[in-house]
């Protein structure tokens, strides 16, 4: 790792960039909104262990006369973000967004055009983009997620978000985000749980737009985040500069690190898909009374992509589930949700159904 991160270098992303657009068309966004039938609080969850294990624990943590009852203060839920709620295929959004900002960086600092990696991305070559080192590509996160304001980085952000679309759906990342999970985080903050987002992906990219789009207040994301310097601009009015110097990796154990700093819970219950989650899915369950860990296994192709490699699936670097991840879940006890056996529904767009089991 290099001296800077933003939270694009935890896994690699070099073999995603070729399927992608360089810069993203616009629309105006949607929000998906998941409707549950009173009777059911997962409608979107097929009937099996995964969808069983949640409710029983909500059920158990929030039962005055259970002995599993935990208090309202320490209801904690972190959910990772990519490939977890979102679509992390074929390359995370936030490294879409780096790309689709280096013309308006390269235009700030013309200088930066002469750089190769800009050079690069500038020329709309993808197999060229593919092949960019993980070095080019911090200088060009460097460039394109700090040296601006605080203010300016989330106006550029919310802008963004709202019109860049993922090339294969042709719609918002924005709606991309899962049903089943939406559902969840919804459940549990309906008996009492505030809900987190726990993402190797920057702090400040996520907190932009985590209300609208997962009703989780900004200060209810923790992610990478790197330094803000405090100064005054000509007129003498205070403001926060984005610095490139690392603080927290959030990730893998970063993860666990993140959650005692800004949370300060452990948490009852976690959901992660690959093994950048692992820690975060050992503190949770490691802790006394009843607590889940939940892992999403990518494994339908038909309605969203299917890798791992745990159980045979294509081997990813975006987003790895290992097979000694999977056996660790069996070992531990923790839910592993099959996208195929276990949603009905993935995305609110969606009127597929899979099979009930």
């Amino acid at each position: 790792m290099g001296p800077f991160s933003s939270g694009l270098n935890r896994r690699t992303v070099l073999g995603g960039f070729a399927a992608l657009p360089l810069l993203s068309s616009a629309s105006f966004p949607n929000a998906a909104q998941a409707q549950a039938a009173p009777d059911d609080p997962l409608p979107s969850w097929n009937e099996g262990p995964a969808k069983t294990a949640i409710i029983r624990l909500v059920k158990s943590t929030t039962d005055a006369a259970s002995p599993n009852f935990v208090p309202p203060d320490a209801r904690i839920a972190t959910f990772d973000q990519d490939g977890t709620t979102w679509v992390e295929h074929p390359v995370y959004t936030q490294v879409v967004y780096c790309l689709d900002r280096v013309p308006a960086v390269v235009k700030a600092k013309p200088e930066l055009g002469k750089v190769e990696a800009f050079k690069t991305v500038l020329s709309g070559d993808r197999a060229a983009i593919a092949k960019l080192s993980l070095k080019e590509l911090e200088e060009i996160a460097m460039e394109t997620l700090t040296g601006m304001s605080v203010d300016d980085f989330k106006v550029a952000v919310a802008e963004w978000i709202t019109t860049a679309k993922h090339p294969r759906w042709d719609r918002l990342y924005t709606d991309l985000t899962y049903l089943p999970m939406l559902e969840a985080m919804r459940y549990l903050r309906d008996n009492g749980y505030k809900t987190f987002i726990v993402t190797g992906g920057g702090q400040d990219f996520v907190r932009t737009y985590s209300q609208r789009v997962y009703g989780v207040p900004p200060w209810q994301v923790v992610g990478t985040a790197t330094a803000a310097k405090y100064g005054y601009d000509k007129d003498g009015k205070p403001f926060l500069t984005k610095d490139p110097k690392l603080l927290l990796n959030d990730n893998n154990a970063g993860k666990v690190e993140g959650i005692h700093l800004e949370i300060g819970v452990r948490p009852v219950i976690a959901f992660g898909n690959s093994t950048g989650d692992r820690e975060m899915l050992e503190y949770t369950t490691g802790g006394a009374g009843a607590r889940l860990g939940l892992l999403l296994l990518h494994d339908d192709a038909a309605r969203e992509y299917a890798y791992g490699p745990a159980q045979g699936l294509p081997h990813t670097k975006v987003g790895t589930f290992t097979q000694a991840l999977h056996d660790e879940a069996k070992n531990n006890g923790w839910e592993i949700i099959s996208m195929k056996d276990d949603w009905k529904r993935v995305f609110a767009f969606d009127a597929g159904s899979s099979s009930a089991r």
